[in-house]
């Protein structure tokens, strides 16, 4: 290995270390309310709400992840129900089949329900399947994966959102 690609790939490593989750750090995605632009199977294949149930299972059929169908433009999202300062994404893809679907999806914070939202990160390469991105405190309630390129399918096995209460102005009362 020469030392421009191992300095490239410690770079790499330590952007990634420097935006992992603290320690006892709270998955905010898991208080939140997922949707999604359709629904791909019926019972509970295929949810939403599959991929904020803290079950990292990357085999679609053993039922924890959300799936769509088939779309223009395709997207997930979760509804925080409060404006925090956003910290880290980490989405876990599925392994079963057809990770490279994942390709080009952007990872949107912001307050619009309608995610036209600034985007933290764009998915340009599948190392395995836990993506993490560093969103650096970016402010939002509604985090959103969306395919605003190509119709293709959306499937997310698990997705967790980390951040920062917005420290809210302190009130005096008389």
């Amino acid at each position: 290995m020469t030392l421009l690609t191992s300095l490239i790939l410690l770079g790499f490593l330590a952007l990634t270390l420097g935006c992992l989750p603290e320690p006892g750090a709270i998955n905010l995605a898991r208080r939140g309310e997922a949707s999604q632009d359709s629904q791909y199977m019926s019972d509970n294949m295929g949810h939403a709400s599959n991929a904020i149930d803290g079950n990292k299972n990357t085999d679609y059929y053993k039922g924890s992840c959300a799936h769509n169908h088939y779309g223009t433009i395709s997207w997930w999202k979760v509804d925080l129900k409060e404006v925090y300062k956003i910290t880290t994404v980490i989405i876990t893809n599925r392994l079963d089949c057809c990770p490279e679907r994942l390709l080009g999806a952007e990872i949107r914070i912001g307050n619009s329900k309608d995610n036209n939202n600034p985007v933290c990160a764009k998915v340009t390469a599948l190392s395995n399947g836990t993506l993490t991105y560093c969103c650096k405190e970016m402010e939002g309630q509604y985090i959103s994966v969306v395919m605003p390129d190509r119709p293709e399918w959306l499937t997310l096995c698990e997705v967790e959102v980390y951040g920062k209460p917005i420290a809210k102005p302190f009130q005096t009362c008389y």
